[in-house]
């Protein structure tokens, strides 16, 4: 099993059935009978509700119902959680927003559903939604992050004056303090973090349903894991999650916004339950630039102190988070407790303070996207560490190695609470350079210039926290046939689960591929779970399935032993085979199975050993690495190209290589989207959304990317069972501040500092524009 093994570079086994359309996917799910939900979505950013007149879209063919927030409230049907317990800096609660599924008394973002219809087909749903008139009394909004806050601005809550959801704070600010009194040097940054669309392949969807006989409701739905979503529903329909079925099938990408529950989808459970019928609903993807959770949204301010050896002294930032109209699960959560802890990054830095003003807008409510704070954190950092290195003149490589935390201090206990168990950040960025050929720049960069371009490079290193979320199951079932059924709590978004999964019992258990089923996504077959999130699925779900391969073990021993008339103790496992210690006698795990069914009176359809294992991680792990990206930028046009990428990573233990250089790929595309292409705009009077397609809001392509080199630098990680810190969310980390800090280099000659994202050929263009007109009323 060597070749199918931990550390082998295999195809993807789900690859076959997925490219050849055999993927099921929400909206490849049918039910006799089923419905069509089409939603009465806000054209205003902010509004009261004076009235919804339903009669004439009630009376159109087809129709079987038009629900509003109202039918919802008489059922008893309870609000959209908010799942953070973050406490202000004054030990207060923040502000919470009560979110029902439809909207009660006011719109408050473009796209807030007022109502649900629901007819025979999709057509006439859609064609009687049109009909439906709702009575508003449009508001002044206010979309910007940091105009949420000026004086006199309208409310988007009356609850929350001067729209302040909260006001947090971390880390030692009288330290911070004293290390910018006492600085040879203090160098400033203010940085914006622009607001992103998460925009997976497949579109959110579900089908909600009464289950014949049992009065359960059921709901097929794109998400990153069932279980959470099963106790969701099951507090807000006052109901115990035992009376709810959640399932998932194939999902085309998630990116974080496929982890929380939605309005659409506790509408259509209502809708199921009302009409006694299946209710379908699918977004287009103009419904989902105005109903999926948006990315990103921070302004930051920062200060980094120096002594007069280029060495960190304190870190002080100040941010404000645009949280959107209502608090998603975990809105309140991303910009403080989830990105705020790695503001230390790769550096000695002995103080860090942090504080964070949560705020809210009339748009779109954000959530977790791809890293989840993390590359909002090292964004900041990593700019601020490159705009430092050129201040100071150390340049962006010295300036790093000068404060990089040495392997000789693992572990290493961060100012804010985490401990790095292992890494080797120098020798990380020396490989980084040298892969990148940084040597070779200058030339690069005068051959460039020969051809009217500028050409920049530049560098960030990254570290992130991983593996949270708590603990993850795996039940491990031998069938008497010697193949194994694999039931795991974790939900494959497109990650490759089922073929990392397959190697780990390949290395465990000795069984090929082709011998394993793995089922995830059905909270009727796998009893718990905590789900897909923060690169957490094969480093915790595999140690999990690991653990119960090894239990697995434990029990067949004794039947293998009697198979070779010895004693258990006498009997070692590998390679699929029991065999008698210090000889070559022996039996396989085939074999040790079709006993062990034959004798278990309990061996229900023909199993032998079912083994459930749940493992919790005692501490996060910490991938980390070094991007370099290289870049050419046409003064005329202000376009810029990335011409070369390098990337060097610590993943620890690596299952499969080639599934982990497709995350890092995927991820950088994702990073260079948010740093050259991607922006959510939002119309400052109306607050209409101006980017609301892929005509408006652009995505990076196959011809955006050059060939990425990736060297990978693992060393194991101390506090995971296989040694493994996660792959999924690097990439979208590193991307933007390399990407980011390349261009300023490019730019350098034209006196440009910095530059937000993303640097769009317009936005570089009027850089270097206002550049040439200073120099000419000079």
């Amino acid at each position: 099993m060597k070749k199918f093994g931990i550390g082998q570079a295999v195809t993807r086994t789900e690859d076959a059935r997925l490219l050849t359309g055999g993927g099921r996917y929400t909206d490849d799910i049918s039910l006799p009978g089923q419905a069509y939900a089409v939603f009465v979505r806000s054209p205003y950013a902010f509004a009261a509700i004076r009235g919804v007149d339903g009669a004439d879209a009630l009376a159109q063919p087809g129709v079987l119902g038009l629900y509003t927030v109202a039918d919802l409230d008489a059922a008893g049907i309870g609000m959209l959680p908010c799942l953070s317990g973050l406490k202000q800096r004054d030990g207060s609660p923040y502000v919470a927003t009560p979110r029902p599924a439809l909207a009660r008394g006011f719109v408050r973002h473009v796209g807030d559903p007022v109502a649900v219809l629901v007819a025979e087909s999709l057509d006439a749903a859609r064609d009687a939604a049109e009909l439906v008139m709702v009575d508003y009394e449009e508001r002044t909004p206010v979309t910007g992050t940091l105009e949420a806050l000026e004086p006199g601005r309208p409310l988007v809550w009356d609850a929350a004056p001067g729209n302040l959801c909260f006001d947090w704070e971390t880390g030692d600010e009288a330290a911070v303090e004293q290390a910018l009194a006492g600085a040879a040097r203090i160098v400033e940054l203010e940085i914006v973090n622009n607001r992103v669309v998460p925009s997976p392949m497949e579109g959110r969807a579900c089908l909600a349903s009464v289950e014949d006989g049992t009065g359960r409701l059921v709901i097929h739905v794109t998400s990153q894991g069932v279980h959470g979503l099963r106790k969701q529903f099951s507090r807000i329909f006052n109901l115990p999650e035992e009376r709810f079925r959640v399932v998932t099938t194939d999902v085309g990408g998630g990116f974080g916004m496929k982890i929380f529950n939605y309005p659409e989808y506790v509408a259509c459970l209502f809708a199921a339950q009302a009409l006694g019928r299946p209710v379908k609903w699918a977004a287009d993807r103009t419904e989902g630039f105005v109903s999926d959770d948006h990315g990103r949204d921070h302004v930051s301010k920062a200060r980094l102190a120096l002594d007069a050896d280029g060495r960190f002294l304190g870190l002080r930032v100040d941010t404000v988070a645009n949280l959107g109209a209502y608090l998603s699960n975990y809105g309140p959560f991303i910009p403080t407790d989830a990105g705020s802890a790695m503001l230390v990054g790769s550096y000695t830095t002995p103080a860090v303070h942090v504080r964070v003003k949560g705020v809210f807008t009339n748009t779109q409510p954000v959530d977790a996207y791809r890293g989840a704070g993390r590359p909002e954190a090292a964004y900041l950092l990593e700019r601020l560490i490159d705009h430092a290195g050129r201040v100071t003149g150390l340049g962006p490589a010295e300036i790093r190695r000068r404060n990089f935390i040495p392997p000789s201090a693992m572990p290493y206990a961060t100012p804010m609470g985490q401990v790095y168990d292992t890494g080797d950040f120098r020798r990380n960025l020396e490989d980084g350079i040298a892969l990148a050929d940084l040597a070779g720049l200058p030339a690069r960069k005068a051959e460039a210039r020969a051809r009217g371009r500028l050409r920049g490079a530049g560098l960030a290193t990254y570290i992130e926290a991983c593996s949270g979320g708590g603990p993850e199951q795996a039940t491990v079932q031998v069938n008497a046939d010697g193949r194994v059924v694999l039931m795991i709590g974790t939900q494959t978004n497109g990650q490759g689960h089922e073929t990392a999964y397959k190697q780990i019992i390949a290395d465990r258990l000795g069984v090929p591929p082709e011998d394993v089923e793995v089922i995830q996504g059905d909270t009727d077959r796998v009893s718990w779970g905590s789900g897909t999130g923060g690169s957490r699925s094969v480093p915790v779900g595999g140690a999990a399935l690991a653990e119960g391969a090894a239990k697995v073990v434990d029990k067949a021993k004794p039947v293998a032993a009697d198979l070779l008339e010895t004693a258990a103790v006498d009997v070692e496992f590998a390679d699929g085979r029991f065999t008698i210690v210090g000889t070559d006698r022996g039996v396989s795990l085939k074999e040790v199975a079709a006993r062990a069914a034959r004798d278990n009176p309990a061996g229900e359809g023909g199993i032998a050993f079912s083994e459930m294992a749940r493992w919790t991680p005692p501490a996060n792990t910490f991938p980390n690495g070094c991007h370099v990206a290289e870049v050419e930028v046409d003064p005329e046009t202000g376009v810029v190209e990335l011409v070369a990428y390098s990337v060097v990573d610590d993943f620890g233990t690596v299952v499969n290589p080639l599934l982990v250089m497709g995350q890092v790929h995927g991820g950088v595309a994702q990073g260079l989207g948010q740093a050259l292409q991607e922006r959510v705009v939002y119309d400052p009077d109306s607050g209409q959304l101006l980017s609301g397609s892929f005509m408006d809001y652009q995505m990076p392509r196959a011809v955006d990317l050059p060939p990425i080199a990736i060297k990978l630098n693992c060393v194991p990680s101390t506090t995971n069972a296989l040694g493994m810190k996660g792959a999924g969310e690097a990439g979208a980390i590193g991307a933007p501040p390399a990407i980011i800090n390349a261009l300023v280099d490019a730019l350098s000659d034209h006196g440009i500092a910095h530059i937000d994202m993303p640097a769009t050929p317009e936005t570089v263009w009027r850089a270097i524009r206002r550049h040439r007109v200073g120099l000419a009323a000079e």
